[in-house]
């Protein structure tokens, strides 16, 4: 398989555990309007939002590698470390009210 193909395969999976990942947290911490988590859901997963990190395929394909080599805990923390904050920040600056949110913990921790 040519790296071409395989990054896009990566991506294929990264943009899954992105949007399990995304839904999961917004269920949690937006509120429960079902347009706000929607539009919260899009910016979240969009091309736009995942170029400010790097290009987009490339950053999905690593989402994918991380999930495929180490699980989902795993893409899970690397999703929270590289693009949570700048979500939570951009959501905000359009005006999105999120719950309040302790940054040391892990996704998932109660």
């Amino acid at each position: 398989m040519d790296s071409t193909a395989q990054l896009r395969e990566h991506a294929w999976v990264g943009d899954a555990v992105l949007a399990l990942f995304a839904r999961t947290w917004l269920l949690a911490h937006a509120p429960e309007t079902k347009n706000a988590r929607a539009s919260l859901f899009e910016l979240f997963t969009s091309n736009q939002f995942l170029s400010g990190s790097g290009e987009p395929t490339r950053v999905e394909a690593e989402i994918g590698s991380i999930y495929q080599s180490h699980g989902l805990d795993a893409a899970y923390s690397h999703i929270q470390a590289s693009l949570l904050e700048r979500f939570i920040l951009t959501a905000r600056n359009r005006g999105f009210q999120l719950s309040a949110i302790d940054g040391s913990k892990r996704f998932g921790d109660t």
